[in-house]
């Protein structure tokens, strides 16, 4: 059997395993390390969980992601419901600051615009709208304030990574302009290279991380 054919296996035996994931109507294909996901899934939870899925594949450089969300006739609901859903989801999150982040909803896609103090704020609002009812896919527009201090930001986020199991200086590097990060070099998973932008987006006063680690 050859690599990709492996890898293909691999991903797909990763989907099925996955407990919140039907991957029934999953395909995948392998090139490279390169690893498409095709066909449909009946809810945008569902979508991200498979990409997440395929990411911790040993193997996996990276992940194309072209799953359809399908919702069931059961379970779709009006643009007006599914905005007076994700308001009232945002309001119980402790991690969202009240009233920062305003919600859109256009045939099922919502869109977040607004403005928080920390990336973690951001994403927690787009994870709590993910597993809604009706929610076909999220984008993400809210924006992170500009702090005025962001002088050592690179040395910061250096410092962080080199507390990380898998960090090595000579492989990964650190570039800073202002708010905006920039990371390139080289890890062994999909993971580390997840785990490397989260604890860049930590940093205080990043506005911006730009991913361009590649995976071996």
């Amino acid at each position: 059997m050859s690599h990709d054919s492996q890898l293909k296996q691999s991903v797909l035996d990763e989907l099925k395993w996955e407990p919140s994931i039907d991957a029934a109507h999953i395909g995948v294909t392998a090139r490279e390390g390169v690893v498409t996901l095709m066909g449909h899934v009946d809810s945008y939870f569902e979508k991200r969980a498979a990409e997440m899925a395929a990411g911790r594949v040993k193997g996996v450089k990276a992940v194309a992601e072209e799953i359809e969300v399908k919702l069931p006739f059961s379970i779709k609901r009006s643009d007006e419901d599914i905005a007076a859903a994700a308001i009232s989801r945002l309001s119980w999150d402790v991690s969202v600051p009240k009233d920062a982040i305003k919600v859109k909803v256009e045939k099922g896609w919502v869109t977040l615009t607004g403005q928080v103090d920390w990336h973690y704020q951001k994403q927690a609002a787009e994870l709590d709208l993910r597993a809604l009812h009706g929610v076909t896919g999220v984008s993400n527009n809210a924006t992170i304030k500009t702090r005025v201090n962001t002088e050592n930001l690179s040395d910061a986020i250096g410092s962080a990574l080199n507390r990380s199991w898998f960090y090595e200086p000579d492989n990964v590097s650190v570039s800073a302009d202002g708010g905006k990060v920039r990371l390139t070099g080289t890890v062994d998973t999909w993971y580390d290279r997840e785990v490397a932008e989260s604890t860049a987006w930590a940093a205080p006063g990043a506005t911006a991380v730009e991913n361009n680690i590649m995976v071996n």
